[in-house]
């Protein structure tokens, strides 16, 4: 990669340019981002995994910017209209407007005004007007011009000013100028005739007479906006002064034409106008719309990405025979035993709520199937008659040990519908899939969420406006990093688990399934070098990622990697005892001094880490989970009234607030300005998904079923 880039990135990340230089090579080489965070900080700096990410991001976005330029510089070249100078302006580019700016002149483009002028001759004449001397007389130099194609005097004055116009529009320092004001200025929206009378823009209406700097504008205001304007209720717009931009635009551009004569003046002011009006201005509003639209987009990614990694390293009860309830009135509780690997021992429907009240058909049920199969955890979906379901379980004895757990159902329906879950259960219908995803999720979150697509877990914030490819980007690395984060179980995964383990993918997931299932499991690490088509640098990827808890060397279940197993050794060797002696005492690994084992690649972090995890072999990050229970006297809407405080359950998060489950059907919201903290705030900086917080209650909207929240303890 060109150090122009190396050095640009490195500028915007705060990095170093020694470290963007090292991540690229490694990018080039086939290394992964978890690797490359995990297993390669001598040549990173200890860089975080977001941080490495960051730099892939810009490395890709530089790739395709070389790419364009090659583009431009074929098309340039080939109109015959390459300097030096251009060529080392476009070089120079790290910024893709400067690079559009430059090429917009040799563009191809539709037929235009200036274009109809060209082909009628006039481009001396507007090249005769923009001259530092000009002319005195523009009216007696247009007359040259009279003939088949240019009847009269004003036409060829009119085409001459058309030419001006556009190729002022074309000037890249009058765009950067423009680029500049427009930056500063308000963006503002109005109804429209669509939006008058219309229930569906009611929810916009905070938006039907707003203006706010458009550098200060918060993303979830911008992204509702433009969300409004593609559904035809608003319309968006700066307030750029088109009198004072066209003054700016003469005098900064044009102002020496005013000195041959009063007339030409005239002539080059009109032709300003009209490039401001009908050219710069619809674009340059639409490039720093976009730009802030960018913006926006990237600040509410952030916050899904935040909230997806939360949701996916939400604790795990761990491997438990569990009955997992997917709750509901008329059709029945649809319920299904687990056993402790969520495999699928019988499913029923129970109907202990109204119309059919079958409470104690239900209870003699449920409590044959608690001890059939040694239930040890009851996990009930947060749906529909999730509450009167919890309550309908107090009735019901259960194992000593046992708890009922409240599990979320988001995006539980989309994965009972989905491919995943027909090639787990074609035999079994929507809603034996969608319990089982259920129980799952309680037993180990992380492992039942990568089969959903992120979109669907309900954690976003307008993600269906904001850019597609960077927010599959941004999720992808997500998932990615909390599977590698946590590791995977080489030897019970599932093949859309191991798919993102770094190094791994789709493909050769279910090969390494496939091998599973014919050896009967893996004894070792190395044995995955037995996996077809999984070679040398596949193996070095995934395999400090991967765990096997049984295998004869205590190394294969933890995060050290293979390439520095004789590291561990020699530390063993030292002490006198053997390497599994050695993993897991921490009195032990307190007795190696870091500083002996440095050796080539393999410097002072790679050695601490190494300590680090010898001492807590393969330890989950994740925290335990833990009970929570609602409110036992609020059940709907009118029980709430101002002032009362109750647990919570936090369940998204945005950038205007917290949404927060205290029971109902309706999540409450407790804005930014009520989480008691002074200034400007991030609410991911105060509250986590899923964390169990207390709050009041400041307002209640009957009609729109609307809750109002202040955070009282998080």
């Amino acid at each position: 990669m060109k150090d122009i880039y190396i050095n640009h990135i490195a500028s915007m990340l705060g990095l170093k340019s020694w470290q963007v230089e090292n991540c690229a090579q490694m990018f080039e080489d086939g290394d992964t981002i978890p690797f490359i965070s995990r297993y390669r900080k001598e040549r990173t700096g200890g860089m975080d995994d977001m941080e490495v990410a960051s730099v892939r991001h810009w490395v890709d976005v530089f790739q395709e910017m070389e790419k364009r330029k090659g583009t431009v510089i074929e098309t340039i070249e080939g109109l015959g209209k390459m300097t030096p100078e251009l060529r080392t302006k476009i070089d120079s580019c790290v910024v893709a407007s400067e690079l559009e700016d430059l090429y917009l002149p040799y563009r191809p483009k539709r037929r235009t005004r200036a274009t109809v002028a060209r082909e009628a001759g006039l481009e001396p004449l507007a090249e005769r007007m923009l001259g530092v001397r000009g002319v005195t007389d523009p009216a007696a130099e247009a007359r040259k011009y009279l003939g088949d194609k240019v009847a009269t005097v004003e036409d060829a004055l009119a085409g001459a000013r058309d030419i001006i116009a556009e190729r002022l529009s074309e000037t890249a320092s009058v765009r950067e100028t423009l680029r500049g004001i427009y930056r500063t200025r308000r963006v503002c929206s109005k109804a429209t005739k669509a939006a008058q009378g219309n229930p569906e823009a009611s929810k916009y209406r905070s938006y039907f007479n707003f203006s706010m700097p458009i550098a200060r504008i918060p993303s979830h205001n911008l992204l509702a906006m433009l969300r409004a304007e593609n559904e035809g209720f608003l319309s968006v717009s700066l307030d750029a002064d088109p009198e004072k931009c066209a003054n700016k635009m003469y005098y900064d551009f044009c102002q020496e034409h005013s000195y041959p004569s009063k007339l030409l003046a005239e002539q080059i002011r009109t032709a300003v106008e009209d490039s401001f009006k009908r050219l710069l201005d619809p674009s340059i509003s639409n490039e720093i719309i976009k730009e802030a639209k960018q913006k926006a987009d990237i600040e509410s990614i952030e916050v899904f990405g935040e909230n997806l990694k939360q949701l996916l390293l939400s604790p795990p009860l761990g491997q438990k025979r569990t009955l997992a309830i997917d709750p509901g009135f008329r059709n029945g509780c649809k319920t299904v035993c687990l056993d402790e690997h969520g495999n699928l021992l019988h499913h029923e429907i129970i109907f202990p709520h109204p119309p059919q009240n079958e409470k104690v058909k239900s209870i003699i049920a449920v409590s044959t199937m608690l001890e059939k199969y040694g239930i040890e955890a009851v996990a009930i979906g947060n749906g529909t008659a999730s509450r009167e379901t919890e309550e309908f379980m107090k009735k019901v004895q259960l194992p000593t040990g046992c708890k009922v757990w409240t599990v979320s159902e988001d995006g539980a329906s989309i994965y009972s519908a989905s491919e995943v879950a027909r090639q787990e259960f074609p035999d079994e219908d929507v809603t034996v899939r969608g319990a089982v995803s259920i129980g799952r999720r309680l037993m180990d979150p992380l492992a039942e969420l990568v089969k959903i697509d992120p979109k669907s877990l309900g954690v976003g914030q307008y993600q269906h406006d904001v850019d597609q490819n960077l927010l599959r980007e941004k999720l992808d690395n997500t998932v990615e990093m909390c599977v590698n984060s946590v590791g995977v179980n080489l030897n019970t995964a599932s093949p859309y688990l191991l798919g993102y383990v770094a190094g791994i993918g789709p493909s050769l997931a279910e090969k390494i399934v496939a091998y599973r299932t014919e050896s009967g499991g893996f004894k070792s690490r190395a044995e995955l070098m037995k996996v077809p088509r999984l070679g040398a640098k596949a193996f070095e990827q995934c395999a400090g990622f991967l765990r096997i808890p049984d295998a004869a060397n205590p190394l294969d279940n933890s995060a050290v990697h293979p390439e520095c197993y004789h590291i561990v050794d020699r530390m063993a060797h030292d002490l006198g005892v053997s390497t599994a002696e050695l993993v897991g005492h921490a009195d032990l690994c307190a007795r190696i001094e870091p500083s002996k084992y440095v050796e080539g690649d393999f410097g002072l972090p790679t050695v601490n880490d190494i300590l680090k995890e010898l001492v807590k072999p393969g330890r989950d990050p994740r925290e335990a989970a833990s009970e929570f229970e609602f409110s036992q006297d609020v059940h709907d809407l009118e029980d709430l009234h101002p002032g009362m405080e109750l647990p919570g359950i936090v369940t998204n998060i945005t950038n205007f607030g917290a949404f927060v489950d205290i029971g109902l059907h309706e999540n409450g919201l407790i804005h930014v300005s009520q989480m008691g903290v002074r200034g400007h705030a991030e609410p991911s900086k105060i509250l986590k998904l899923h964390q169990r917080i207390t709050v009041s209650v400041l307002d209640v909207d009957l009609e729109r079923k609307r809750i109002s929240l202040r955070l009282v303890k998080g």
